[in-house]
């Protein structure tokens, strides 16, 4: 397995000055980034860290509580995308799916994900960001926000300054790339205009499953269009550039935010850019991190948080290859609403 660190971003140069010869070759690069690897850090001055602590407190609070009260928070009717989702929920895409399984037995067997046994024992909570559309045909997928009981008075507020600050910043690469494959600037933003974007923190009780080689998220690929994450307190993501036969431990420094392309993304580029596989797991990394914040933050739950958001292309819009992207008939036109609801099937969140 490699230790890699993936290509960086200058986010705050292009944002200075979009129209210089040195902001157009770094929209270049986002798109051989999202190409070649699936993936990207960007070094990004606009991203608050103390907002991400003050997040990744408030989730560690909240799923520290008893599992009865988180229950509360449940909306399996809606597929759980609003609200917690219990561990042992969702199950990782290639548990069952043959062409998954095809794809890991074409990996190298030293760089293969660990196998998986089913469901994910992680818990997720899904909070929308973003304005919702006053007319769609995917009720499910835009439904009304759940606020925890126990953090009413802070849960929006807290939720909201970053979910945002994320948000601002995914679109920021989402024009870059637009740019970067000689699109108008507003084309792949816009898509995502009215979208269901979800800030979506994953929570792993590293007291009750931090034992090295603990899968907190089985081999998958995300399903919607762009995926950043702030730094989680705890490393452990791996990831195979173009789904090749390399797995790589991804560092994020400081100050840095990780970008993954989805599978709405592989569908607008008729599979120039591939939705990235990935998974979670306790590593030796993950271990030393764990010793460590029982050292130094032995009054704080000890979860591992994911500083996780979707963006989404809006549920009503058609999926399609779009110029210069040649039509394929393994991307046929789609409503995005329905590709999200065919792979919430296919992970067990929605029947």
């Amino acid at each position: 397995m490699s230790s890699f660190v993936l290509p960086v971003i200058d986010f705050d140069l292009y944002m200075r000055d979009k129209t210089t010869l040195a902001a157009i070759n770094e929209c270049k690069k986002v798109a051989n980034a999202l190409r070649d690897y699936g993936a990207l850090l960007i070094n990004n001055s606009g991203v608050k860290e103390d907002d991400n602590s003050r997040f990744l407190d408030l989730l560690e609070d909240y799923y520290a509580q008893p599992t009865e009260t988180k229950l509360a928070d449940a909306r399996p009717d809606v597929g759980f995308q609003v609200g917690v989702t219990p561990e042992f929920t969702e199950e990782p895409k290639c548990h069952r799916d043959t062409e998954c399984q095809k794809l890991i037995n074409q990996i190298p067997e030293e760089n293969r994900p660990l196998p998986t046994s089913g469901p994910d024992p992680k818990w997720r909570f899904f909070w929308r960001i973003g304005e919702i559309p006053k007319e769609t045909k995917y009720p499910q997928l835009n439904a009304d926000p759940v606020i925890p009981e126990a953090f009413k008075d802070i849960w929006a507020n807290i939720m909201n300054e970053w979910g945002n600050q994320m948000h601002r910043a995914i679109l920021g690469i989402a024009e870059m790339a637009s740019v970067g494959f000689g699109m108008c600037a507003d084309e792949l933003p816009g898509l995502t205009k009215g979208g269901p974007h979800l800030l979506a923190p994953t929570g792993s009780n590293l007291e009750k499953y931090g034992k090295l080689g603990t899968i907190f998220a089985g081999f998958h690929y995300d399903l919607n269009f762009l995926t950043i994450h702030g730094k989680s307190r705890f490393p452990g993501l791996h990831i195979w550039p173009r789904n090749g036969g390399v797995k790589i431990q991804v560092h994020v420094p400081d100050g840095h935010l990780l970008v993954q392309a989805g599978k709405q993304l592989e569908w607008i580029t008729s599979g120039e850019v591939k939705a990235g596989y990935h998974e979670v797991v306790v590593t030796e990394d993950s271990i030393k991190a764990i010793e460590d914040a029982k050292r130094t933050r032995s009054d704080r739950p000890l979860w591992r948080i994911s500083s996780t958001f979707f963006l989404h292309v809006a549920s009503d819009k058609i999926l399609q290859p779009l110029e210069p992207f040649k039509p394929n008939p393994l991307y046929p036109p789609i409503f995005a609403g329905d590709q999200v609801k065919h792979e919430l099937g296919l992970i067990e969140l929605m029947k």
